[in-house]
């Protein structure tokens, strides 16, 4: 290849920035594009990675910056017997693949500029830039090996263990359960050495709880699993007391103690987190029915899967949800437009949405996977491979703490933080903001039980959060350890929404301890109404979930029922608050409710509430459980948070102005929320525009004047709704077990529309759907007229 000067001079500044530049943008694409029949190509002045077949935008980025030189990389797959994962370290880690343990690659330099290509011998220089671009990691890759990795620490209890006599202990009582048949799945107590079976693990691994049960009337606290000691002196260590997973530096010892020889010790089982990460990566929802048929995959534009990441099937299920909705589809799927002109594309969040569009509503990857092999025996259809949105997860997540790990996330958390993200990015833009057709406006009357007066607040909200109400049938025999629950329908969980509650509160008109009435109505329905079903109560401080059926259909649910009508004219409004000057705080009757039924009392639960937003019931559990022993816990709330605008710290209001919001509304919203970043960015979704009429208009609403401004949502009648689309939830927590969507849609080359079931990458006509509405963690119904 003939390289001209230019190009020679950009060969040099590529040599001289890959040593010290990150190669996340060579990777944004990495996995589709090298796939392909055409590869990928990475520029090789600034890293970035753009396909090359029929969308050439590699051609693209060339013709934008005038970057000429490129690496093309072509890779096809190798057929490989993977391996077990490897043994217990201290550490637990993703090991690095390389790409010829998993591919075979071919790779050109191409000149954009001289249009030449070379697949031949490279000078040194350039020939090292591009072995290091091959040798990478990605960046996708290496935040997602940082996400997993886990340190195993010492506890007091391992430090400080005290071993008893080894008394008559030998070898054959180490090989079966002291309380059952168990010959697997075996925990030492190192502290006594009483050999009892765990728990029943993922894959089939049977337990009794022996061990546990053990430690619980012992009070012993360490153990170690036999079956994961290896000669290396790593070993499965859990501690009882700390219910947590631990290391022992004395590890040898302790076992020398009761006749084990380390160094002569083989590992016959897996380890809890190599348990955990098969767990996370093979759990799946029935892909047959119930008389054993195969669920049919279902290939075409909007039927394309994303593949699991290791813990992603939160975000999934969501993001099959909200793309297959018309304002998100027109928002961001663009196929006949080119992406957006930015410097760095995989952190811009306006090209990663689009980018995910295009690979989700295109049909360009909806195929079945030829190189997915299917045993000959079995019955199951070759699926598709799925897209992997590591780069799209990296992003979303970048700074949050539970969003940028690889542990399970909640999917209706995930949902709310996508909407904000979305809704600031959108702030600069032209177009529509897709969130807005899920907003509506929320209505709360107080009304004082003494002298009668109200006061009317307004709340603008992209979702609702229903209780569902739990009544635990009797069991018939007697012998039933799963409980079971009588069937609500969803109708009944809306009417306790928008029912009346009691308030214990002072009203600031008459001086009355009596309390309020509190009832919640729409002031506007949106176009698409998500529903949060929560099902779970706290047994041993821990929330459990409770397998209550709602029942819901696809006919028509009529939500007129539920609009306000607004202040009649005959009522005699609140004055404000004397003391502060502003409005009482108005705890959510619903959440106060909930936190009530936990043992809480209702001062507690109204500063859990201020404090944490209002909104989210188990912010406001887990702030509780951290501010039991707070001196002011049980004083009542109070709004006046002595904050003033000039006190304000800048550092607060940069960060906030960060995020697209203007310094006046940042100081406004710190104000309003005593300094507290999160609940200001919270309040700044609840006060939208932040307009310099705001505190008007807001004093105006409350005290019932008829000065109205557009608000969100729509008020005409009638107002039918049908279910669209439903994420599922399989595991007792929700930051454990699997979800999956289902999603209302007609079927390609059919006139029919049906359920499809969105299980990872796999995309499948649905079975039995009215089980999984019963029992569905997220509702989203849409506006049918």
């Amino acid at each position: 290849m003939q390289v001209h000067p230019s190009s020679a001079q950009l060969r040099d500044y590529a040599i001289l920035t890959y040593s010290r530049f990150p190669l996340r943008r060579a990777t944004s694409k990495l996995d589709a594009a090298r796939d392909d029949p055409s590869g990928l190509s990475v520029c090789l002045h600034c890293f970035n990675g753009g396909c090359t077949g029929e969308r050439n935008h590699s051609q693209l980025h060339h013709t934008r910056t005038g970057h000429v030189l490129a690496l093309n990389i072509r890779r096809t797959k190798k057929k490989v017997q993977r391996d077990e994962p490897p043994q217990k370290i201290s550490k637990l880690a993703i090991l690095a693949e390389t790409e010829e343990d998993r591919y075979d690659t071919a790779t050109t330099v191409i000149c954009y500029e001289c249009q030449e290509e070379n697949t031949g011998d490279l000078d040194d220089r350039l020939s090292a830039v591009v072995d290091g671009v091959m040798k990478a990691l990605s960046f996708s890759k290496r935040e997602e090996v940082k996400a997993w990795e886990q340190e195993f620490i010492p506890c007091e209890h391992t430090l400080c263990l005290v071993q008893q006599d080894s008394g008559n202990v030998n070898g054959s009582d180490l090989k079966q359960c002291s309380s059952c048949e168990l010959k697997e799945n075996l925990w030492l107590c190192l502290e006594c050495g009483n050999v009892g079976c765990g728990r029943s693990q993922f894959g089939g691994v049977g337990g009794n709880s022996h061990a546990l049960a053990h430690a619980d009337s012992s009070s012993h606290g360490v153990a170690v699993k036999l079956g994961s000691i290896t000669p290396e002196g790593s070993a499965d260590i859990y501690c009882y007391k700390c219910n947590e997973e631990r290391l022992d530096p004395n590890l040898a010892a302790h076992l020398a103690h009761w006749g084990i020889n380390i160094a002569e010790s083989e590992k016959t089982e897996k380890s809890l987190m190599e348990l955990q990460v098969e767990q996370n990566l093979k759990w799946e929802f029935a892909m047959t029915t119930d008389d054993g048929s195969v669920l049919q995959p279902v290939f075409g534009p909007g039927f394309t899967g994303l593949k699991n990441l290791g813990n992603s099937c939160y975000l999934a299920s969501i993001v099959q949800c909200l793309f297959a909705l018309p304002e998100f589809q027109q928002r961001y799927f663009r196929p006949n437009e080119d992406p957006p002109q930015v410097n760095n594309p995989a952190e811009d969040l306006e090209t990663q949405l689009r980018k995910l569009a295009d690979g989700l509503l295109s049909g360009r990857y909806s195929k079945p996977d030829s190189e997915i092999s299917v045993q000959p025996e079995s019955v199951e259809v070759p699926h598709q491979r799925g897209l992997a949105p590591a780069m799209f997860k990296h992003l979303i997540g970048r700074g949050h703490e539970e969003f940028s790990t690889m542990r399970q996330q909640d999917a209706f958390e995930l949902l709310l933080h996508l909407f904000k993200l979305i809704t600031l990015s959108n702030r600069t833009e032209s177009s529509a903001n897709p969130v807005d057709s899920f907003r509506f406006v929320l209505e709360q009357r107080l009304q004082c039980l003494d002298c009668g007066k109200v006061r009317y607040k307004y709340d603008e909200q992209d979702n609702i959060s229903v209780q569902v109400p739990a009544r635990p049938l009797a069991s018939e025999n007697g012998l039933e350890k799963t409980a079971r629950y009588e069937s609500v329908t969803m109708k009944e969980c809306l009417d306790i929404f928008t029912g009346d509650e009691a308030v214990e509160l002072k009203c600031p008109g008459c001086g009355s301890n009596k309390g309020f009435r509190k009832r919640s109505l729409f002031k506007s329905l949106p176009q698409h109404l998500v529903i949060n079903a929560r099902r779970f109560e706290l047994i041993n401080w821990v929330p459990t979930k409770l397998n209550i059926p709602v029942e819901i259909n696809d006919d028509d649910m009529d939500m007129g029922a539920y609009l306000s009508s607004g202040p009649l004219p005959t009522e005699e409004f609140l004055p404000e608050d004397a003391a502060t000057g502003t409005p009482a705080f108005s705890a959510n009757t619903e959440l106060v409710q909930q936190l009530a039924s936990m043992g809480f009392s209702q001062v507690r639960c109204e500063n859990a509430l201020y404090a944490t937003g209002n909104s989210d019931l188990e912010s406001a559990m887990n702030w509780l459980l951290a501010h039991l022993d707070d001196p002011d816990i049980d004083k009542p709330v109070s709004v006046n948070s002595g904050v003033t605008p000039s006190e304000q710290d800048v550092e607060k209001i940069q960060q906030l102005g960060e995020m697209g919001i203007d310094a006046k509304q940042a100081s406004r919203a710190l104000s309003a929320t005593g300094g507290d970043v999160n609940r200001a960015l919270d309040w700044v979704f609840s006060h939208p525009e932040g307009s310099d009429d705001d505190n008007e208009m807001s004093t105006a609403q409350e005290t019932g004047s008829t000065a109205q401004r557009e608000i969100p949502g729509e008020t005409d009648l009638p107002a039918k709704y049908k279910l669209q689309s439903l994420v599922c939830h399989k595991g007792g927590s929700l930051h454990a077990g699997h979800y999956v969507a289902f999603l209302k849609k007609k079927i390609p080359h059919s006139d029919e529309s049906a359920w499809v079931l969105y299980n990872d990458e796999k995309v499948v006509k649905a079975d039995n759907i009215e089980e999984m509405k019963q029992f569905a963690y997220i509702y989203i119904l849409s506006r049918s007229n």
